[in-house]
């Protein structure tokens, strides 16, 4: 139960760092359920990421800030693929 908890915390806050970083995300509609699922997957790309540039499988899935930036740096990633995907303005 406790690790569900963290996921959604994590994954709120690494959603809310992605759509303050990136121009336009803040206007678009999602609310917490939105932010949060955009932050989860952003986790994952994010461990993806980490896994890829270090080496390592041990990544943490703790509330601390380097999980949250490698969230946030995983959201920001899948906000730039739907962009380009989807045909709008990456940024």
């Amino acid at each position: 139960m406790f690790t569900i908890l963290m996921w959604i915390v994590v994954g709120f806050l690494a959603g809310l760092l992605a759509k303050a970083i990136v121009p336009g995300t803040a206007d678009e509609p999602g609310g917490f359920v939105g932010t949060t699922v955009l932050g989860i997957v952003g986790a994952v790309v994010g461990g993806f990421i980490y896994h890829l540039i270090t080496g390592s499988r041990s990544f943490t899935t703790t509330l601390d800030i380097m999980s949250i930036v490698w969230a946030a740096i995983g959201a920001i990633v899948v906000v730039m693929i739907s962009r380009m995907l989807s045909g709008r303005r990456a940024m």
